[in-house]
């Protein structure tokens, strides 16, 4: 029966049938041989979505769309320029600064991507850094929206695994910061064997002036963290928050912000919101028959009999998840995946918060990976080019942020110091 449920699934997947189709097509036709009531599909779709933690994404997804139309991401990334613009590889360490600070109000990788790409794209090519770098860089930072909290990532796998949603956030911050210095190594190193110049010096006044213009925007990091650890609101409280709070800044305080744009932004968010969702909840339904098939069960006792060391089962993992990456959707992969490697990470001692932290500094990679890499397809869109043009700027970045999974995978207290500090 497993082996029908794999080659169908992948036979699906290359037809190019939607991931949640592929999902409920594959569940009932296993049901229907084991002749499991339909009740049970019914009760795994509302029963997966049926998380008060889930009502956050659309908050966060909505927020970021606001910031990045609203003016709030512009201001935020004048602000970082004026104080990195003259080190060199500025314009670059400035977009990874702002992938990181975007990152930590979106929780949304593509939506970082075109928020970095619309500004910074042209700044870098005027300053002599070449296409495939300049493609490259925001490409693949925008990864770092779902490394750094609040992630989307983060959210789902939370529901699946019942991972604490404050934990995970707070394990998310030291990983994300060693992701972005990986890859403004690399930036410096480029800057300088190409000898390019930034074109600026520090300025105090500059610095004053985007500091007093950028002071609303990060207002929004303020209430999400503070909201969630000062104990004044639930991460889905927060996400709704920061949503009123980036409107009222958007289109009454920096005025670029109109009613038809906000109007698009709400109508993208709920079609975004429901292609999610609808997601969730199918791949719910499958989980319960992998769960019944005992696949996390086989999975533990297949890695146990090869009685491999702790490091060579998270290798093994990391391996997995990047080949998921490529072909899978980050959500679609936290759905499906966690609850069968979970149970196998689990068992080399790993733990749960750490492992989630591995799980999506992975899937952040599969962001960028080829073939089917999200963030690809939205710089071809962005920038009108070709994939292949885009995909041969990634090979550093990709090596970078692998350094960086070394890391957070082998070295726990990267994720785990600050949740066991605060929490």
């Amino acid at each position: 029966m497993l082996t029908v449920i794999a080659v169908g699934a992948f036979a699906l997947l290359f037809l190019g049938i939607p991931m949640w189709m592929i999902f409920m097509v594959m569940a009932i036709a296993a049901m229907t041989w084991q002749g499991v009531s339909m009740d049970v599909v019914v009760q795994g779709l509302s029963g997966t979505i049926n998380n008060l933690v889930l009502l956050s994404v659309p908050g966060f997804i909505f927020a970021g769309n606001i910031m990045g139309r609203g003016g709030m991401a512009k201001r935020l990334i004048d602000w970082i320029s004026s104080f990195l613009g003259r080190v060199p590889g500025g314009m670059a360490l400035t977009t990874i600064t702002a992938a990181e600070l975007f990152g930590a109000i979106s929780g949304s990788s593509a939506a970082t991507v075109a928020a970095l790409g619309n500004v910074l794209y042209g700044g870098l090519r005027r300053l002599g850094y070449d296409e495939r770098f300049s493609l490259g860089l925001i490409t693949s930072s925008g990864a770092i929206a779902i490394i750094i909290p609040p992630s989307i990532t983060m959210i789902l796998f939370s529901v699946m695994t019942n991972a604490s949603v404050g934990k995970l956030f707070l394990a998310g911050f030291i990983p994300g910061i060693i992701v972005g210095i990986c890859a403004a190594i690399y930036c410096v190193w480029y800057a300088i064997r190409h000898k390019i110049s930034e074109g600026r010096v520090w300025s105090l006044i500059d610095m004053i002036r985007t500091s007093r213009a950028v002071v609303w925007t990060l207002g929004a990091p303020v209430i999400i963290f503070g909201g969630i650890y000062g104990g004044f609101a639930t991460p889905t409280e927060a996400s709704m928050l920061v949503s009123v709070y980036a409107v009222i800044v958007s289109m009454l305080i920096y005025r670029e912000l109109s009613m038809r744009e906000l109007w698009a932004i709400t109508r993208d968010t709920a079609q975004l919101s429901a292609k999610l969702f609808i997601i969730v909840a199918a791949a719910g339904v499958f989980s319960w028959v992998l769960a019944a098939e005992a696949v996390p069960q086989t999975m533990v006792k297949f890695i146990d009999g090869l009685d491999l060391q702790p490091w060579m089962v998270l290798l093994i993992l990391n391996m997995i998840l990047l080949i998921v990456g490529m072909f899978m959707d980050p959500n679609s992969a936290v759905v499906l995946f966690a609850p069968l490697l979970w149970p196998i990470a689990q068992h080399a001692g790993v733990d749960l918060i750490h492992f989630g932290i591995i799980f999506t500094v992975n899937l952040a990679i599969g962001m960028f990976s080829p073939p089917f890499g999200l963030n690809i397809f939205v710089s071809c869109s962005i920038f009108r080019v070709s994939s292949s043009r885009v995909v041969s700027g990634l090979v550093p970045f990709f090596v970078a942020y692998l350094i960086a999974l070394g890391f957070v995978t082998y070295i726990p207290i990267l994720s785990l110091y600050l949740p066991n500090l605060l929490m």
